[in-house]
């Protein structure tokens, strides 16, 4: 790997920053104001997203995009230190057209949507027209385990019949919100990992419940995290994204970059607590000295910029990887990845609250808001434990294969 930022991705880095500093950034306090006062979406968004998409910097997520499609073609190595960049502030992705889930679900369109799927959920997608959602986690069952989906997808006749509950579905309370891509169950009496497909429902089909949007450690998302009840939904055949059978597929298609996606937006966030860390600690003084000249702060802010620093490195290696072998060759970078930086997200952010006393978990700074949401990643797109449990079979595996090699390094008995 090349670690320095090619011209082309630093002349994105200033443009985005600079996008940043001018528009995002000074809006950051009316936009808690508005959502407090439950205006939502906030009245400057639309003119925000206008702007982006006029000076280039939009879409920038997606390698695949074509000539007659919005945005600027990136690698995904290319992007992630754009991405680090709006992860600065909690709301920013969705000006450059960037923010989750929707990335994830056009890429899932991108691959394997038909050209009436394109034309009619894709397109309005791309140009920043509609929202969407990833219905697929599940209140009753282990949906880190993807085979334990009980949602009900039957075929009746043109139609398909849907019946189930899920939840923490992010976007569903977005006004603007109009597709969800749900995976269920076609054939339950299938192999294991053909029982699911998935399937495209338009928000307002009949039969269609947000219950309530939940909060997560008492923080509000206006965009929500919500339950959702799907009773007797009906959506034509042609709703049915992919072929019957291959939902486990495209899941995988799909969370592998998303989860690539939350992890360069977390060192973002990160990057951003130490910041504030360290200009605290250079204005703030306690018992006589100020906080930097404390040991216990000197050692926050130096195991924050390694830890910043490896996590770093580890998401450019694997998008790295993606981008030349595929998320499927990638898998335990990207469960890597998964399992450490949103850690590293939440223990950067604990210290740097730690260091501002109690107005770090005051609305004044956006630490407790950054907190929260590191917290929330450990369970987004499966949990550490999956991802843990992932790492160590492909190392088991790989040394099963070669089991006993290693025996040359053994001192033999009787030997000192």
């Amino acid at each position: 790997m090349d670690f320095g930022y090619t011209p082309k991705v630093e002349e994105l880095r200033h443009r985005v920053q600079a996008f940043m500093d001018d528009h995002i950034v000074p809006r950051i306090r009316q936009y808690g104001e508005e959502v407090a006062a439950g205006h939502f979406p906030v009245s400057f968004m639309a003119d925000l997203k206008a702007l982006a998409k006029s000076e280039g910097l939009w879409n920038l997520f997606l390698p695949h995009l074509r000539d007659d499609e919005p945005g600027t073609r990136l690698s995904n190595l290319e992007y992630a230190p754009l991405a680090e960049i709006m992860g600065r502030v909690m709301w920013a992705s969705e000006a450059f057209n960037c923010n989750a889930p929707d990335t994830g679900n056009m890429e899932l369109l991108h691959m394997f949507a038909t050209p009436e799927q394109r034309e009619h959920w894709l397109k309005p997608l791309l140009h920043g027209e509609v929202r969407s959602a990833f219905a697929m986690t599940e209140p009753d069952v282990a949906s880190s385990d993807a085979t334990n989906i009980t949602t009900l997808i039957r075929r009746d006749g043109d139609d398909y019949v849907i019946n189930g509950r899920k939840w923490f579905i992010t976007n569903a309370a977005h006004p603007n919100c109009q597709l969800f891509i749900l995976m269920g169950k076609t054939d339950p009496e299938a192999e294991s990992h053909k029982h699911q497909s998935m399937i495209l429902v338009p928000r307002d089909a009949p039969g269609v419940d947000v219950v309530r949007n939940i909060n997560i450690m008492n923080h509000y998302s206006p965009e929500g995290h919500c339950e959702i009840v799907f009773r007797d939904v009906r959506v034509p055949v042609a709703n049915l994204l992919g072929e019957e059978g291959s939902g486990f597929a495209l899941a995988q298609a799909r969370l592998g970059p998303g989860r690539i996606h939350h992890c360069m937006r977390s060192i973002g966030a990160a990057e951003l607590a130490l910041e504030l860390m360290i200009d605290r600690s250079l204005e703030r003084k306690a018992f006589g000295k100020y906080l930097h000249m404390h040991g216990t702060i000197t050692e926050w802010i130096a195991r924050s910029r390694i830890e910043i620093d490896q996590a770093r490195l580890l998401v450019l290696k694997a998008a790295w990887m993606i981008d030349e072998v595929g998320a499927k060759a990638a898998r335990k970078e990207i469960s890597m990845i998964k399992a450490l930086v949103p850690t590293v997200h939440t223990a950067v952010c604990d210290r740097a609250m730690q260091t501002f006393g109690a107005m770090g978990i005051s609305p004044d700074t956006p630490l407790a808001d950054h907190w929260t949401w590191g917290r929330a990643l450990r369970y987004a797109d499966g949990p550490d434990e999956v991802h843990l449990r992932a790492i160590a079979g492909i190392e088991l595996k790989k040394r099963q294969a070669d089991l006993g090699a290693s025996a040359v390094y053994l001192t033999p008995p009787g030997r000192s």
